[in-house]
């Protein structure tokens, strides 16, 4: 078979804020590590998606359900010679967590979808009905916001009896403090010291326990944080070197080289995709 680019289209919604899908194929790119402040819900649509996530390595065929929870590491390749296509959609917490509570989910700021990859023919449906009603442009808002419902009750029917307790172990509070510190710093030059004074251990201890929690060292969270809102800022027009000084990077060389990994093109291609789209 031969090998097409690599392709890369974001579509935000335009009747849902904070709901985006991507539209991919890949053949030779590989996703560095990092997170997103959205819940994650992909469908593998041709190919083999092979990524870590969970502390766990994994392959989703055609028709599997791949679901990353807010903050949760990841990384992402081609696992076969042929065109990995795939589709996935970026859902706020703003806007899930109060369509999970009413469905069900008790404490839901608190929940955790506990599968990394998913045979579910519902919710499959579900995400790509919702991927192509803001692909197209064809969903109106109470359309696109009773399908995103319907998404929130087949996670509450598969997860509601299962929510995640409320009682955290005493470390991952520790670590959960740490890292909200990061995120209501990220414009700060920050030390070990000063982030893992937050959690009340020794910095070395701190460092390994993180990497563990995490599956990224503090400084390249603090990384993918800024990156997540550069991105923001990308998407709202603000200029390109305003978005290269406010989040501490040496030159547009080094945030493309940050950028790129994460979202599959230049921070400037990302700017361009989203305003023209």
């Amino acid at each position: 078979m031969m090998k097409c680019d690599n392709q890369f289209q974001y579509f935000k919604s335009k009747n849902l804020d904070q709901v985006t899908v991507l539209q991919a194929e890949m053949n030779d790119f590989s996703y560095g590590r990092h997170a997103h402040e959205e819940y994650s819900f992909g469908v593998t649509l041709a190919g083999r998606q092979d990524f870590f996530a969970g502390r766990a390595f994994h392959r989703s065929h055609p028709g599997n359900v791949i679901i990353f929870n807010p903050g949760e590491v990841h990384d992402g390749q081609s696992g076969v010679d042929d065109t990995l296509q795939y589709r996935m959609l970026y859902i706020h917490p703003d806007q899930l967590e109060p369509m999970l509570e009413s469905a069900g989910i008790r404490h839901s700021k608190d929940f955790q979808i506990v599968d990394t990859m998913l045979d579910d023919p519902e919710l499959r449906q579900s995400i790509l009905s919702m991927a192509l009603f803001i692909e197209n442009k064809t969903g109106d808002q109470l359309q696109e916001e009773c399908e995103l419902f319907r998404m929130a009750e087949r996670i509450a029917k598969r997860y509601g009896e299962c929510s995640t307790d409320t009682k955290q172990r005493k470390s991952d509070q520790l670590l959960l403090r740490a890292r909200d510190f990061i995120h209501d710093n990220i414009h700060a030059d920050m030390s070990l010291d000063e982030i893992s004074q937050q959690s009340c251990l020794s910095k070395y201890h701190f460092l390994r326990m993180f990497r563990q929690q995490f599956g990224i060292t503090p400084h390249q969270y603090l990384l993918n944080c800024r990156i997540n809102r550069a991105r923001e800022d990308l998407e709202s027009g603000i200029a390109l070197d305003d978005v290269v000084f406010t989040y501490g990077f040496s030159d547009l060389s080094h945030f493309n080289r940050r950028f790129k990994p994460v979202f599959g093109m230049t921070p400037r291609q990302y700017q361009q995709h989203c305003l023209s789209a």
